[in-house]
């Protein structure tokens, strides 16, 4: 695959997501690092983003919860650039019923090369990193370049495009 660049801005766009008995957990560390988290946007999948904002005096961009759809919502978000931080405590000894959206968003949070946290001790690393408060520049899949080798190969290989329309 392809790879170009994007600037993740100063001003980072983090994704807040909790399984159900990690909420506390993500809860006391949102309320710890509150004053560092006001100087960003950010979104939360449904009932962690209700969380955070009855118990915080952060501003949340509050999705669907993440069994219902608030999983692909945010994937949407990774994949068009508009998340820079994944913060995600999951339970790893708890099965969850949709544990294909998480395996998912996982996997296009690396692919998009986005920081992920699993729980306090990796968040606080991350926020506390010299890199956080900086506009930084990463590589990402272009999706142009392969929308358009994708295309190229179909009509290469005797597709009739005057159908595809």
């Amino acid at each position: 695959m392809q790879l170009t660049t994007r600037i993740m801005p100063q001003q980072k766009r983090i994704a807040l997501v909790a399984h159900d008995p990690c909420k506390p957990n993500l809860l006391n560390w949102a309320v710890d690092n509150q004053t560092t988290l006001s100087n960003h946007i950010i979104y939360a999948t449904g009932t962690t983003g209700n969380l955070l904002q009855a118990h915080t005096r952060l501003s949340v961009l509050a999705l669907m919860s993440g069994s219902i759809g608030g999983d692909q919502q945010l994937g949407y978000l990774i994949a068009s650039g508009q998340i820079d931080v994944l913060i995600f405590f999951w339970d790893p000894l708890s099965a969850v019923p949709h544990h294909s959206d998480v395996k998912a968003l996982m996997r296009l949070a690396t692919a998009w090369n986005i920081p992920i946290a699993s729980n306090a001790c990796s968040a606080n690393f991350l926020i506390n990193s010299s890199l956080f408060e900086q506009a930084l520049e990463i590589t990402v899949p272009d999706g142009d370049a392969f929308l358009s080798s994708r295309v190229s190969h179909v009509t290469q290989n005797g597709v009739n495009t005057q159908h595809l329309l």
